[in-house]
């Protein structure tokens, strides 16, 4: 019964937390970060990373990105395509050159170094979503062309990811990698347009409690669990599973359900173990290279991701703040670190390493974001729907 002392402890906290951080002029999610790492292993020790925790944390994430594709206006998303291609590669090309030339710097070798760069390029947008939804943003044109802009970066970051480790020796196959995110991509279209809509008709025929909730569920779910089989990350699943709901008429009553369950218990979770999983023993050795790290992470997800948006005919300020919301790399670049580590690309101190810059990048995004989206002149610029 462990488990539930803590989530009674994470769920009070996280709420506290995130209470005084709104109070502060700071998105909650900042709060409910650094609630985490206060009660983790790192500073007072109340709660410990466990797996039963890890799954409500995964849990947390899936469905915050399903809650985000049901929101998400799907011709605006259409309209978006060319400014979500260019933030996406603009938030790639920086940091994967200027990790490498950082990795050689390091006199790490130049497969480690091409290996640092993607771990740089990887976007995490889940923390992006809270804030925006926060801050009325997420259906806003910046909104959609981040989220966009994540699906693109999450894809292309995998399929390079895979192109470096054959290369480098790994037991990895580029033609089976490639294959399998054409088939998901394409199965969830396919399943999006005719299977979707058929199984919320005949789930809203059956005489049980809440059958169109349970429905909207196991689509998300199985979109999740597809997409992390194929390589292309659960919470593009769910992301793509919310945006397949969205244009039917079960949308509102899903959103509303599906929301307050995750917002009341799984979503706080999921942020709270972000800081409660992080590790700072022996890294202090290590201190100024995890600054200058974090310093360049910052730089070249906001310059290369916020110089897209300013080619696709965003203004000044809206272009900032999209690449204030790509800086985080979350979840997604601790996979790429994990798979570094168990290929030798990387080793334990760099690993050690990566992990704080990464929380770093988490920790900052959301008071960034809240600077630049808080102007209600950071909307879309005059020309943006023509260019878009």
């Amino acid at each position: 019964m462990i488990i539930v002392l803590q989530l009674a402890i994470i769920l009070f906290a996280a709420k506290l937390a995130g209470s005084i951080s709104v109070r502060l002029g700071q998105p909650a999610v900042l709060g409910e970060i650094i609630v985490g790492i206060l009660l983790g292993p790192s500073v007072f020790g109340l709660v410990t990373a466990t797996d039963t925790l890890a799954a409500f944390s995964q849990l947390g994430v899936i469905l915050l990105m399903f809650i985000a594709g049901l929101e998400t206006d799907l011709n605006e998303f259409k309209r978006s395509g060319k400014a979500s291609t260019l933030v996406g590669f603009g938030g790639i090309i920086f940091p994967l050159f200027f990790g490498y030339v950082a990795g050689l710097m390091m006199d790490l070798s130049s497969f480690q170094s091409l290996f640092l760069g993607l771990m740089l390029s990887a976007t995490s947008v889940s923390i992006s979503v809270v804030a925006l939804r926060e801050m009325n943003q997420l259906k806003t044109p910046e909104g959609t062309s981040i989220l966009g802009a994540a699906v693109i970066d999450d894809v292309v970051v995998m399929i390079a990811l895979a192109f470096l480790m054959s290369f480098a020796g790994g037991e990895v196959s580029l033609t089976s990698v490639l294959l399998k995110k054409v088939l998901f991509f394409t199965g969830a279209l396919l399943v999006a347009w005719k299977a979707v809509p058929f199984i919320l008709r005949t789930f809203s025929k059956l005489k049980v409690s809440e059958p169109i909730i349970a429905a909207g569920l196991f689509i998300c779910f199985v979109f999740a669990y597809t997409a992390e089989i194929t390589g292309v990350a659960a919470i593009i699943g769910s992301y793509m599973a919310g945006l397949a709901i969205s244009v039917t008429g079960f949308k509102h009553e899903i959103f509303e359900k599906v929301e307050t369950i995750s917002t009341a218990i799984f979503v706080p979770v999921f942020f709270a173990f972000i800081g409660i999983s992080s590790e700072f023993s022996g890294v202090t050795d290590y201190i100024w290279v995890i600054i200058l790290l974090s310093i360049l992470a910052i730089l070249t997800k906001f310059i290369g991701a916020g110089l897209g948006a300013k080619i696709a005919g965003f203004g000044w300020r809206s272009s900032m703040g999209i690449g204030s919301a790509m800086i985080s790399r979350g979840e997604v670049a601790l996979i790429i670190a994990a798979l570094g580590i168990e290929s030798n690309l990387i080793d334990k101190d760099l690993f050690a390493v990566m992990i704080v810059v990464i929380l770093v990048t988490t920790i900052v995004t959301p008071p960034m974001m809240k600077w630049f989206f808080k102007d209600p002149e950071a909307g879309m610029s005059v020309n943006i729907r023509k260019s878009v």
